[in-house]
């Protein structure tokens, strides 16, 4: 059995959705595999208050997520990332930080329930929708047996992970 815990980072621009949503699932879900980070290319010093909703019904506690700057994972003290997902358009665009290791990189476009607009209802339908797709992403990654596969193996996984539509 292999006790490796595999540190995750989920980038996006502001922090405070998806990447927020996508740090909490990672850590409920893998708990005890699995550590993610979450950080913004230009945090919103704030966390979605639709996105600390969701994140709640997994019992998963609300109270330490914060909206941070990525440049925190590209310090010399930083914890060194296996993983860096992005996970919105803006941030995937950007010329990143230099990260400590050599961490494998993945694109996991959702869309930004935050910019929905309309009455509070469809804006929670909004958040309820891209939480459950990103649950479902990090399910098929939990799946893969990482230390049976070789990096190029698990990046191609990654992006095929990417690639999942949701139906």
């Amino acid at each position: 059995m292999n006790d490796r815990v595999y540190n995750v980072l989920i980038l996006c621009t502001g922090n405070s959705a998806r990447s927020i949503m996508a740090e909490a699932a990672f850590n409920k879900l893998g708990a005890g595999r699995f550590k993610a980070y979450s950080a913004g290319s230009h945090p919103t010093g704030t966390v979605h208050p639709l996105a600390i909703e969701q994140i709640k019904t997994l019992n998963y506690p609300v109270e330490e997520l914060r909206s941070k700057s990525w440049d925190e994972f590209a310090a010399p003290d930083a914890p060194v990332m296996d993983f860096v997902i992005t996970v919105c358009d803006k941030a995937a665009g950007e010329v990143c930080p230099v990260w400590p290791g050599r961490p494998i990189t993945a694109y996991w476009g959702f869309e930004d329930p935050a910019a929905v607009q309309g009455n509070a209802e469809e804006q929670r339908r909004a958040f309820k929708s891209v939480f459950n797709f990103i649950l479902a992403r990090i399910r098929y990654f939990l799946v893969l047996p990482l230390e049976k596969l070789d990096a190029l193996a698990i990046k191609r996984e990654m992006d095929i992970i990417g690639q999942l539509k949701n139906d």
